[in-house]
């Protein structure tokens, strides 16, 4: 069984059917799509790819699946459900567009749907289906959207998937900063099927020695996100990008539909050949725009603002708008307000030491921390309002509020 080395999880090893999803094309080209996106302007380490998190998600579910094999909790479930499982968690993110998630802002298709044809038709389906079985692709397609009635669902889309697992544990390792300790081993020891009261089915769910483990999963969460993926730097090289795309899908120079056929590289040069002018230059050679003002949205409760982020031809409006006021060109001044996350998330089965099972929400539970005040509390304080200028520029909070609150 071929081994690969990995920095984070050591040894990976590979066995036959998955590695040909791995030398397949269509994978392939995530070995050029970074994980991060644009934060290697901001993180110089931060170039891992996300071929690099697809081993590593394979990895986790490939030694999940063998535990929950070991207690004999797979008795219960369908023979090959571990072996599409696996499959799952390797061709998760096949259909991420070029620098990760910033185009999703735009409203194009989310990934996840975009996987649709790249899972169902063509080389990775073939590969499927003489591997696994004829209705694999489907199956895998179900687990990646979160749909699937699979008892296994939890492990590829839930509060403590295996996905982001290692995405906080890679991200924090590969930007150097110690904000992604998570307890993995405690947290894979703990998750158990239990019969979910909710729903009368089969689940992944969690033991309740595994509570103190889940915590360090929700607070590495929102830690990556204050000080790496909503960072402020990070945040103005995303928002230059997505304006570049848009700009370039509005003259025609790029088609909606061809994004994610793009490695990074790929798409810069395709809007370096139609002279996609100075904003690429400045992404290019970092130069990135600044903060003229920033509010946090736990100071924005009574403003209207979430079409910011839903919104994008009214934010456009908007920044053009801003921009003619200040004396900036279209382009030069951008909005910043990034979508609204689910900080805290949490939905499973809970599996108590007497046996009862009861499910734990964001409502939280008697005894542990208060999870929907600390969920709003750390959003609003991770989630900003920001303009960003070409140039240096100190823009009035009040002018900036009192314009989007006429847009």
């Amino acid at each position: 069984m071929p081994t690969l080395r990995d920095p984070l999880w050591n040894n990976i090893r590979i066995e036959g059917p998955y590695l040909r999803l791995l030398d397949s094309a269509v994978f392939q080209r995530l070995r050029y799509v970074r994980q991060l996106g644009l934060a290697h302007l901001v993180y110089p380490g931060a170039t891992h790819s996300r071929l690099e998190h697809a081993l590593g998600a394979y990895h986790l579910a490939r030694e999940t699946v063998r535990v929950l094999g070991e207690s004999d909790a797979l008795d219960q479930v369908a023979p090959d459900e571990g072996a599409i499982v696996i499959a799952a968690a390797l061709l998760h993110d096949i259909g991420h567009y070029p620098f990760s998630h910033a185009l999703e802002e735009l409203g194009v298709p989310h990934h996840e749907e975009v996987a649709e044809p790249l899972l169902c038709t063509g080389e990775i389906a073939a590969i499927l289906r003489a591997e696994f079985s004829a209705d694999a692709p489907e199956r895998i397609l179900a687990l990646v959207r979160g749909r699937s009635r699979s008892p296994l669902q939890g492990l590829i889309s839930g509060s403590i998937d295996l996905d982001k697992i290692d995405y906080l544990k890679r991200d924090a390792m590969m930007c150097g900063v110690a904000y992604g300790e998570i307890d993995v081993d405690r947290l894979r020891h703990a998750l158990v099927l239990v019969t979910d009261p909710a729903s009368g089915r089969l689940a992944v769910g969690l033991r309740e020695k595994g509570l103190s483990a889940l915590e360090s999963l929700l607070f590495a969460k929102y830690q990556m996100y204050r000080n790496v993926y909503w960072q402020h730097a990070v945040r103005s090289a995303t928002a230059m990008y997505k304006r570049l795309v848009e700009d370039a899908l509005r003259a025609g120079h790029l088609r909606a539909d061809a994004l994610a056929s793009y490695t990074d590289e790929g798409i810069l040069h395709a809007m370096e050949r139609v002279g996609a002018g100075p904003l690429l230059d400045a992404l290019r050679h970092r130069r990135l725009f600044k903060r003229a003002m920033e509010v946090p949205a736990a100071e924005l409760a009574d403003a209207d603002l979430e079409w910011l982020a839903d919104d994008r031809e009214r934010t456009r409006r908007a920044e053009d708008a801003l921009a003619k006021a200040h004396g900036f060109k279209p382009g030069e001044l951008l909005l910043d307000y990034p979508s609204k996350e689910r900080m805290l998330g949490l939905d499973l089965p809970l599996l108590g030491r007497d046996g009862t099972v009861r499910r734990v929400t964001e409502a939280g539970i008697a005894g542990a921390i208060n999870l929907p005040i600390l969920a709003e509390q750390l959003y609003q304080s991770a989630r900003w309002l920001r303009v960003f200028t070409a140039e240096r520029r100190e823009i009035a909070r009040g002018e900036v509020l009192s314009a989007l609150a006429s847009a």
